[in-house]
């Protein structure tokens, strides 16, 4: 982690209310503590953290909820009816400030959005070594 970017998202954490703090801090940590290896930045000006060069998972606090974003369809059906409780669209999912934060099921998406990020990473570095081994394109 670079500390440029642990000390951007101690900043996006500190200009949230107090009793929103502590729930980002709890994601936070949950967040560190599955991805070790992430570096944590901020983009689109919310946390967020990223593996072997792509972006897993980012998350932000709201007046009434807090957010994780992006969880894609693949992604919902890898963490499967764990979502139903709470509102999932676009990509995202919304936790009610007053409910505590599911740790098991943040958990859960994580690893589902690492695994992804993982796969996007291995198949992008393996797109070159495609074109070498002969995969080129002929045009007509």
């Amino acid at each position: 982690m670079t500390k440029a970017g642990v000390k951007a998202v101690d900043a996006y954490i500190a200009k949230q209310r107090t009793d929103l703090q502590a729930v980002l801090k709890r994601v936070r940590r949950i967040i560190r503590k599955t991805l070790p290896g992430a570096e944590e930045t901020l983009s689109y000006q919310i946390p967020a953290y990223r593996l072997h060069g792509e972006y897993v998972v980012y998350f932000a606090g709201w007046s009434q909820h807090w957010s994780l974003y992006p969880v894609t369809e693949s992604t919902q059906a890898a963490v499967g009816s764990g979502l139903a409780p709470y509102k999932v669209s676009k990509g995202t999912v919304r936790f009610p400030l007053a409910e505590p934060v599911p740790e098991s099921l943040v958990v859960r998406i994580v690893r589902a959005l690492a695994k992804a990020a993982k796969a996007r990473a291995g198949s992008r570095a393996a797109s070159p070594a495609k074109r070498a081994q002969g995969g080129r394109r002929t045009t007509r």
